[in-house]
């Protein structure tokens, strides 16, 4: 498998010390290609590890599944290589008999690197998705007391972050005990938000009523839509929102 950390020299500066070569320890980026039915979908910037879960939540981002149910099976396609090693950069995914493929029209629609999760969309029509799940009306209240411990306990389990510094992290929090379900770390913070859901759809745990989803970075627009998708109630973040949190009122979290 594709590794997930990667040493290389960097050149160290500190003020009053002389500057140095040293080896440091980094989070790798390297693209993956999530192809369905043989036919290609998207291609994103993302840290190996936990694809299948990447591929899942993706598809129920952009509303191609709406539960675990539909996603049949993933496989990695071999042969990217001179040597025709498998490098686990391009997935293949089989969705159950009878759902529908993606909408021709999304095919190469997509290319998303690790700073933006909605790059390549052909318009802001196409992120207007339609959750399947009607997240508004979840009856959920956390108390404020324990909505406040989830930030140091995403900090807690960001491993691959403390050797690296350089990675996002998202969570998925029981709403009324607190307990942290799953966390996935990855160079994208739309790509953790997405491998937490899928991990929750090959679970089958969609919708997901009664959680929080807890973010390492900004309440954006494109973690807010992906978690209304999801049927996530809440979604708590380390940083300030941005002016459009939530695409309508049928759709927000």
């Amino acid at each position: 498998m594709a590794r997930i950390t990667a040493r290389r020299q960097v050149t160290r500066l500190t003020v009053g010390v002389e500057t140095r070569k040293t080896m440091d320890t980094l989070a790798v980026e390297e693209p993956l290609e999530i192809r369905v039915g043989g036919e290609s979908l998207a291609i994103t910037m993302r840290t190996p590890g936990n694809d299948f879960d990447l591929a899942a939540g993706f598809l129920v981002s952009e509303g191609v599944i709406s539960t675990g149910d539909e996603f049949f099976a993933a496989r990695y396609c071999a042969g990217a290589t001179d040597e025709g090693l498998n490098t686990y950069n391009v997935l293949d995914v089989t969705l159950a008999p009878g759902v529908p493929a993606p909408d021709p029209s999304l095919a190469h629609a997509f290319y998303t690197t690790s700073s933006c999760g909605l790059c390549g969309k052909a318009s802001i029509d196409a992120v207007r998705t339609t959750s399947q799940h009607a997240v508004l009306h979840d009856p959920l209240v956390v108390d404020p007391a324990l909505l406040a411990t989830f930030p140091d306990l995403l900090r807690a389990g960001q491993d691959v972050f403390e050797k690296t510094g350089g990675l996002h992290a998202a969570a998925l929090f029981d709403g009324r005990t607190g307990r942290m379900l799953v966390l996935r770390e990855d160079v994208g913070r739309h790509n953790a938000v997405d491998k937490v859901i899928g991990w929750a759809a090959k679970e089958n745990r969609l919708p997901l009523t009664g959680h929080v989803l807890m973010v390492s970075g900004r309440a954006s627009f494109e973690l807010t839509q992906k978690a209304s998708m999801a049927g996530i109630p809440m979604m708590a973040a380390v940083s300030a929102p941005s002016s459009s949190p939530s695409i309508s009122p049928s759709n927000s979290a």
